[in-house]
């Protein structure tokens, strides 16, 4: 943890806390909710990632804060929704009560959809750019959000459709986790544009790729394995919902095995100058919460 970027997740926490939703005193309330579990903390994963991105391609980390700040607002509204009692039922996250929890179902529901809104409105009035290029980004953001990305990956899980046998494991969490990882990066690629030489295109892509399903391998792990504590929500909680986990298909030692990989390649597919990037694929690797 000690080599994690944290320096890039100060520029992201600063800029995040200077956003504001609300133009009109009938929906400060809605605004405190949205903010209630957008400054919640965490290690800011995946806008870390795009301004990691950023360096290592050669622009200014600085430069594309709204988008990353965006990426940010979206992954906010999918745990806001997740949360609720008619998905993962939880009360708890980053150890204080869930929005729904504290706002209402009602509240919470608003509060998700207005941050999913305000992301777009807000990589499209704020990110520098030429125009085409800020728009093949958002196209990017919309897509690793929607139904060919998380909501899609969600779906599959809520239906039961790897229970099922009508999608894969690693399919699920390409699309449900690995999506909107892989955009933290791609979305950085579109905006450099020319910018980036061709060459080094696979190799990104590649990585964003494999650290998605990294991710989530880790995360089930955690699952089994973490304290109420550390997660700052219940652990086990995939277990109760009867989910099927690399942990429940592989066996505990079979998802380290796999996640090892996973880092593995990951790694390999980065370009030496993308330091930031390997530190943060370290610290998924070896996340604790």
């Amino acid at each position: 943890m000690s080599n994690y970027p944290d320096n890039l997740r100060v520029q992201i926490e600063e800029y995040l806390e200077t956003l504001r939703f609300s133009r009109e005193p009938a929906t400060d309330g809605l605004e405190e909710a949205m903010r209630y579990s957008l400054l919640a903390g965490g290690k800011r994963i995946r806008p870390v990632l795009a301004l990691a991105t950023a360096r290592a391609i050669g622009m200014e980390p600085a430069a594309v804060l709204p988008l990353a700040a965006a990426i940010e607002l979206i992954h906010t509204y999918s745990l806001i929704h997740d949360d609720l009692p008619a998905m993962d039922d939880d009360e708890l996250r980053r150890g204080r009560p869930t929005c729904h929890v504290r706002y209402g179902e009602d509240v919470a529901i608003l509060a998700g959809d207005a941050l999913y809104a305000e992301a777009f409105r807000h990589v499209i009035a704020e990110q520098a750019g030429p125009p085409e290029r800020v728009l093949a980004a958002v196209g990017e953001l919309a897509a690793a959000s929607g139904v060919d990305g998380m909501v899609g990956g969600q779906y599959i899980d809520v239906k039961g459709l790897v229970e099922d046998g009508g999608a894969e494991l690693r399919r699920l969490h390409e699309l449900k986790t690995g999506r909107l990882i892989g955009a933290s990066v791609e979305c950085v690629l579109l905006l450099a544009g020319d910018g980036i030489r061709s060459t080094t295109l696979p190799h990104f892509r590649a990585f964003a790729a494999e650290l998605g399903v990294l991710f989530q391998i880790v995360d089930d792990i955690l699952d089994v394995t973490g304290t109420d504590v550390a997660l700052g929500k219940p652990q086990g909680s995939d277990e109760r919902h009867g989910k099927i986990t690399y942990v429940s298909r592989y066996g505990l030692e079979g998802a380290r095995e796999m996640a090892a990989e996973s880092h593995r390649k990951a790694r390999a597919a980065l370009p030496p100058e993308a330091h930031e990037l390997a530190q943060v694929t370290d610290f998924i690797s070896t996340r604790t919460s």
